[in-house]
Formats: structure tokens, C-alpha cells, sequence
């Protein structure tokens, strides 16, 4: 509708421009906004105030001009000016009607294919293998996956590549390990934590473990057969470790969307020749360095993206810059997600400057560095355990699946055991997810079992029992919200007209979600929809109607909502339940 109403906008200038009201070189970049108050229209644009002094007009006087040139539309029943020079406008309830109809018939709700489609890479989740995942990989990978969900939704080509950290020194420490302590292999590295906790201190305590596990790391690179086949179990007890999580997680990852560090190993002293053909590489105290003048320290003296170490070995700046150029080359790709912490923003800055001065990326495809804040305790600091150690990732998951559980056994005493574990799932890895995507990206946050688990606010179990109480509707008829239903809506009451009003913009907010990459954005939406589908619920009987057309309106409206419910929080990731 935003859209729509631009492009009425734009007739009206462009008529304007004809009459000579406007100058000819103007390229106004029309906004417009939903209206805050709905008692003053529906949209809102403040076009008139952003061209009145090019125009040499004041505000109010142009926006009149602008409104006696919009040409007449269907979809718009009212247009008013106000205060200095605002246009608003108000959409027609029967065209608004028709649009809903329209989607409660369409698998996908009314929200059209993206334009222009593209194919698009998503690096989510990327946790270091040889270890098991921790809270600090939470983010990464729902952020990331919420954000793919979205995109292919829209119609995009979408690539999921999870670049592990698969390669490099903590093998060689393991390899070391390993040597002096054969029967851990024999024991299948049950406890890889406790494995790689060894090794490290091993590492740490004893040069000479640390010059040997250097030099396994020189065999591995250098294809020592021995080396190689220890290094694929430890990475394939490592991915199924990252794969159970992922499944519990219900995130579209798989084995196959993995292509880490090392499948890249083999491209290395090829990005080191072509950045030194570029005349890219400056040598710094034996090491190999990019130098951009747009990067510089507080003293003003230029940063250095290192790309090969005095030894000969490589960064993960080099892994990223043959990264870069296999999605440009090999995958064609158009758009480039990197789902990394936020504090890794001048890194990639620094790498996709030099990725497109080396060629490895051309102009048009779009390298984004989707960056998030830390996820803290309670005091503020990033979450840890009591005693300071790192969170594991399953430890959360299974507290939170415990007290949703209790949670919800207290509500529900009768409810059988099989059901209560089943509610408890999908409410324990919902809140966690839930809490984390409805913060902005960027933002920190503390992490409080209390409030994600509450039936109260902006939380995951409220939107889930949301869903529920629209779902009870048509199991009161024997019916489903996704049966025909028969009829057509009509907006009569205020309550159905804002409903109606925001059921419209799902399409907006999951476009805004898939150009800004927030998620935060749908949780709002949900949020929202939720709370006037309670106003809607209260104020407008749907079962006790008086009059059938009125009944089968607001069975309709109630069905498109549920459906919206429980997409919107399906391209988050959550799994949603027909009773809690």
C-alpha cells in the first residue's frame, strides 16, 4: 500500500513538474509512514514540508497543490492535509476488505515475490569445531536463520554456508593431545570439551607440547595422511555435536550447508599472488599486509589487514577474502550476509575493502555485515557460568526446556505426560529463541528465564497462547482456520478496521526484515497483531454474531489472523501449538 500511494505521489510531482510548479531536476525521495494515530488517517507523508523551499512555496500551500493533482484511486477514500503541511490519507475499508479476501486465499497470505529476485549467501552460526557449541553461538545462528527463512519466503535463492572454524592451531593442539593419550580416541572423544579444555592447558603449560603441536599443524596443512584422518573424526564428532543442537534449535541447517575454513585451505597462496600482482602487499615486519587509506588508527597511521604471517601461515582475513571471491566466482551470488558478532565489524569493513580492490567481488554484489551485540547475564557481562566458565549451548536449552515444563504442569495438572513434554518443548526453545529475536540485532541484552517464560508481554508463550485462543475458535466449530471458510470480510467496527489495517502490512514489515536483516522488526509485528486480535476478540463476537455475513467476516479475519500468527513465527523459527 506504502508502495502504491508513492506512486501516487509521484504522478502528482510529475504533473506539477509539467505545470511548471516544480522545477525539472527535482528527485524527491518520497516517504511515506503509517499514520500514529489512526483518527488522522491510516498513511502519512511529508513530502510537501521536504519540497516547499525548491519549490519556493510554502508547505502547507504545496501539499494543497499535491493533493488536487493525486489522481483518483480506489483504494483511497479520504485525503486531508494538517498542521504545517502533512498529507494524510485514509485507505477505503471495502478496497482494504478485498485485499484481505484475497489473502486468506493465497498459500502466502497476500505477500508477493520480492523484486528483484536475487541469490542470496547467508554465514550463520559458524562455531569453531573441536568443541562443543556455547551461548555465544546462539545469536549468530537464530539471527541468521530467521533472516533465510524470510528471504525464501520472499522467493530468493538462498545459500546457507556455515563457515566453521575447522582449521588452524587448536588442531594441532588436539592432534598433540591425541598422541600422548591414544585411548581418548578409542573412548570417541565423548567429552570433547573436556578434551580440548586438556589440550589447551597442555598447550599453555609446555613449550615443548606447544612446538610439537605447531608442527602437527605444518603436517596437517601440508596433507600428512595421519593427520588428516584424526582431524575428519574429530570434525565429524564435532558436527554431529553442532547438528543435534541444531536440530533441537529446529534451525535449516545441515551437513551439507557446512563448508568451512579448510575447504579453502587450497585457494590461500592464490589470493596471496593475485593481491601481490594487484600491488596490493606491503611486507611489515615479515608479515604480508594490506594497507587502505580509509583505515587508520587513533594516532592516524594506517591499519594493517594482515593476510599471511611471517611463517608462512594464513588469517582468517585470508580464508575471508577466498570466501568472498567462491561466492562471487563459483555461486554467483548477488548478496552476502555475514551473521558475526558486532565486534568483528572493522575486520570485515577492512576485508570487503580489499576483496573488491583485489577483484575477488565486483560492485554489484553486496557484501553485508549483519553484526550483533553479546548476549550478558544478569549483572550485564557476557553469560557465564558460576564459576566463570563458558554457558554450553545444550545446558541452556535443557534448563529452559525444564522450567517451561514446570511452568506449564502447574497451569495444566491434568494434561498427560507426553503432551506436557511436547507443550514444554516448543515453550522452553521458543522463549530462548524468542527473547533473543525480538531485541535489535545491534543491541546487547541480559538474558532472564523469568521474563522470556512469561505469559505476559512481548514474550514467546504470550504469542504462542495467542495462537492457541484463535485456534480454540474453529475447534469450537469442529473447524480449521485453514478450511474454506465462506463469506467475505467486512470492516464495519473500529476494532475490525484495525485489525484489518494490520494484517495488510505483513508484507511491509518482512520486506523491511529482509533489507535491514532484524528480526526484532516481526517479533513487533506479532506482537502488535496479537493485541488487537485480543481488542477485536473482546469488542466483536465472532460465534454469538447476530447476523451470518457478520459472523462469517470475523470467522474469516480471526482465521487470516491465526494463519499470519503462526507464519510470522514460523519464519522466526518457532514452533507454534494448537493448545498450551
Amino acid at each position: 500500500m506504502k508502495d502504491h500511494i508513492r506512486q501516487l505521489v509521484q504522478s502528482a510531482l510529475a504533473q506539477l513538474v509539467t505545470e511548471g510548479t516544480l522545477p525539472a531536476d527535482l528527485q524527491p525521495n518520497i516517504q511515506v509512514e503509517n499514520a500514529r494515530d489512526r483518527a488522522h488517517g491510516d498513511f502519512a507523508s511529508n513530502i510537501a514540508m521536504m519540497l516547499a523551499k525548491p519549490a519556493g512555496m510554502k508547505p502547507r500551500d504545496l501539499a494543497e497543490k499535491i493533493v488536487a493533482a493525486l489522481p483518483h484511486d480506489a483504494q483511497i477514500s479520504k485525503v486531508e492535509i494538517a498542521g504545517p503541511g502533512f498529507i494524510n490519507l485514509y485507505q477505503n475499508h471495502d478496497a482494504l476488505a478485498r485485499r484481505l479476501d484475497a489473502a486468506l486465499n493465497d498459500a502466502k497470505l497476500g505477500v508477493p515475490a520480492a523484486r528483484p529476485l536475487q541469490k542470496i549467501v547467508v554465514d550463520l552460526s559458524s562455531p569453531n569445531l573441536a568443541k562443543e557449541m556455547h551461548v555465544g553461538h546462539l545469536r549468530s545462528t537464530i539471527i541468521g536463520d530467521a533472516v533465510a527463512r524470510v528471504l525464501e519466503f520472499l522467493g530468493h535463492d538462498v545459500i546457507r554456508q556455515n563457515h566453521v572454524g575447522d582449521w588452524g592451531t587448536q588442531f594441532g593442539m588436539l592432534l598433540a593431545y591425541l598422541e600422548e593419550n591414544p585411548a581418548a580416541q578409542q573412548q570417541g572423544l565423548a567429552d570433547l570439551e573436556g578434551f580440548y579444555r586438556a589440550a589447551k592447558q597442555r598447550f599453555d603449560d609446555s613449550e615443548a607440547f606447544a612446538t610439537r603441536a605447531r608442527e602437527r599443524v605444518v603436517q596437517l596443512q601440508a596433507g600428512d595422511e595421519t593427520c588428516l584422518n584424526l582431524w575428519r573424526s574429530f570434525n565429524t564428532i564435532s558436527l554431529s555435536h553442532c547438528q543435534a543442537v541444531y536440530d533441537r534449535l529446529g534451525v535449516k541447517l545441515s551437513m551439507a550447508d557446512v563448508r568451512g575454513e579448510s575447504a579453502y585451505n587450497d585457494d590461500l597462496p592464490g589470493i596471496i599472488a593475485t593481491l601481490k600482482d594487484k600491488g596490493l602487499l606491503t611486507e611489515d615486519q615479515g608479515a604480508q599486509c594490506v594497507f587502505m587509506d580509509a583505515f587508520k588508527n587513533s594516532e592516524d597511521q594506517p591499519l594493517p589487514l594482515i593476510v599471511q604471517k611471517a611463517d608462512g601461515g594464513y588469517l582468517y582475513a585470508t580464508t575471508d577474502l577466498a570466501a568472498v571471491r567462491y561466492r562471487h566466482t563459483q555461486l554467483k551470488a548477488d548478496r552476502v550476509l555475514y551473521f558475526v558478532d558486532q565486534r568483528q565489524a572493522l575486520h570485515f569493513q577492512m576485508a570487503f575493502a580489499a576483496a573488491r580492490l583485489a577483484g575477488f567481488a565486483d560492485d554489484a554484489m553486496q557484501l553485508e555485515h549483519m553484526g550483533f551485540g553479546t548476549m550478558n547475564g544478569a549483572d550485564g557481562r557476557p553469560f557465564k557460568t558460576r564459576d566463570g566458565g563458558t554457558v554450553k549451548l545444550v545446558d541452556l536449552l535443557d534448563e529452559a526446556e525444564q522450567r517451561a515444563y514446570a511452568l506449564v504442569k502447574e497451569k495444566n495438572p491434568q494434561l498427560d505426560e507426553a503432551e506436557l513434554r511436547q507443550i514444554a518443548r516448543a515453550v522452553g526453545i521458543g522463549a530462548v529463541k524468542y527473547a533473543d529475536l525480538s531485541k535489535h540485532r545491534t543491541s546487547d541484552y541480559s538474558f532472564n528465564f523469568e521474563l522470556m517464560l512469561s505469559f505476559e508481554g512481548n514474550t514467546a508463550p504470550y504469542l504462542l497462547y495467542a495462537y492457541t485462543r484463535v485456534a480454540s475458535v474453529f475447534r469450537r466449530l469442529e473447524q480449521s482456520m485453514d478450511d474454506t471458510l465462506p463469506g467475505q470480510i467486512l470492516l464495519a467496527e473500529s476494532a475490525e478496521q484495525e485489525l484489518a489495517a494490520a494484517l495488510a502490512r505483513f508484507s511491509e514489515v518482512l520486506n523491511a526484515l529482509a533489507d535491514k536483516g532484524t528480526p526484532h522488526i516481526l517479533c513487533t509485528y506479532l506482537y502488535e497483531l496479537a493485541g488487537l486480535f485480543s481488542s477485536f476478540y473482546e469488542n466483536c463476537p465472532i460465534l454469538s454474531a447476530e447476523q451470518a455475513d457478520t459472523r462469517n467476516s470475523r470467522l474469516r479475519l480471526a482465521a487470516l489472523t491465526g494463519r499470519t500468527l503462526r507464519r510470522g513465527l514460523d519464519l522466526l523459527g518457532i514452533h507454534t501449538l494448537e493448545r498450551m
